[in-house]
């Protein structure tokens, strides 16, 4: 004979100060581990969405990122014209030389951190066609101004369109405020490029070069072209494999923090399972009853287990409420979540709690209530029913 789903339910419910101190033992693992999932999930999406599949991404040989890069005029203007290069209405080919540096800027709340500004072309919007212009306007070149990505507007001082960031050796008046996807271009200052150069007194006046190909087939060709060429010593990759390699380091990140997350978990198990060692204790007449009634030692195994898994799943819900609330605020007081970048410069990635994270995260509590719950469940059922009742 098999005890009624409402029973388990039922005791929950009849002892909730129990209940609620089990249930947050185990919010409070599912508030670090959703946070700490949905953070790195967060950096992940941000870095893959940044490529495009049709852009190559040329840095001189050696060179892992934009930032330890560097390449001529000359190299520029002999590859701008190779075949399989796109071109815009005008005939003009979509290959956008650019200039990284990484300045610092005062946050909002008077911190300083480095900010990748990115020199560029008018081009750029075009081979980087994911950036689009919010508000404002786009630059105009040798004119002092520059665009902020959203993430850069919603983190750093004066960061509006209308004021005046001050870097470098320059000011540069904010014109424009630009979004893309999401993508970690967001994070990003663009200022022309000349002037970026000359500010930064760089010999050479580029980091690299972003070349959008006609075909997939030109793609390839246009690779392997650059590599081969002996002239430059450069190294061609396409955009999306750039951007693979820079969320490498959050792949070891998320090993840590799956590695906390089952540490907490076998304490959060520890704690439900005292839990229901005393609820045990607590409940021996009833126990005894139950037994005595005829009720198999089966059924009530399963029904302690269902009470350790309902208390999981309380637990999970107001751990899963308690993270979505804490993520708007942190990324409403920080205006995002800073993460550093292979360039040694800040990401500015915007919290979000996805439902792969969840997922992740219910099936850590449930894991929590059943183990947790497995001893005292198997301590009442072994229980028997005239020790049960003589203890009473």
């Amino acid at each position: 004979m098999a005890l009624p789903l409402s029973y388990s339910v039922r005791n929950v419910l009849a002892r909730p100060t129990r209940s609620m101190m089990t249930a947050a033992v185990i919010a409070l693992v599912v508030v670090a581990a959703t946070l700490f999932l949905g953070l790195i999930s967060s950096l992940k999406r941000t870095v893959a969405i940044s490529g495009d599949p049709m852009n190559l991404v040329v840095m001189r040989k050696g060179s892992d990122n934009d930032g330890s890069s560097q390449l001529a005029l000359e190299a520029y203007q002999a590859i701008r014209f190779f075949d399989g290069i796109a071109r815009d209405a005008d005939d003009q080919p979509l290959a956008s030389p650019e200039l990284v540096v990484q300045p610092f800027l005062r946050t909002r709340d008077g911190g300083r951190e480095n900010v990748l500004a990115r020199g560029v072309e008018p081009v750029a919007l075009q081979v980087h066609d994911q950036v689009r212009i919010v508000e404002g306007r786009m630059f105009q070149p040798s004119a002092g101004e520059a665009i902020v990505g959203r993430g850069v507007a919603s983190r750093y001082a004066d960061a509006e369109v209308g004021k005046e960031l001050q870097f470098g050796r320059g000011r540069w008046r904010v014109v424009g405020v630009f979004e893309a996807d999401g993508s970690a271009f967001e994070s990003e200052i663009w200022v022309d490029v000349r002037e970026l150069a000359n500010d930064a007194k760089r010999p050479l006046p580029y980091s690299g070069l972003r070349l959008r190909a006609a075909t997939p087939a030109d793609l390839a060709r246009l690779e392997q072209r650059i590599d081969d060429d002996p002239r430059y010593a450069l190294d061609a990759q396409p955009e999306v494999a750039y951007y693979a390699k820079q969320s490498e380091s959050a792949n070891s990140l998320y090993v840590l923090v799956v590695g906390i997350a089952v540490l907490a978990g076998i304490g959060a198990g520890f704690g439900a399972a005292n839990t229901m060692y005393a609820s045990v204790q607590a409940r021996t007449a009833e126990i005894g009853t139950l037994r005595a009634l005829g009720f198999s030692r089966r059924s009530i195994l399963i029904a302690f287990q269902v009470e350790a898994v309902a208390l999981a799943l309380l637990g999970f819900v107001i751990g899963a409420v308690l993270s979505m609330v804490l993520a708007v605020v942190l990324n409403t007081m920080l205006g995002g979540i800073a993460f550093g970048a292979e360039t040694f410069t800040t990401n500015v990635i915007t919290l979000r709690i996805s439902p792969s994270d969840l997922v992740g995260v219910l099936i850590l509590a449930l894991l929590v209530g059943v183990l947790g719950g497995l001893g005292p469940a198997w301590r009442a059922a072994r229980l028997r029913p005239i020790e049960a009742l003589r203890k009473a």
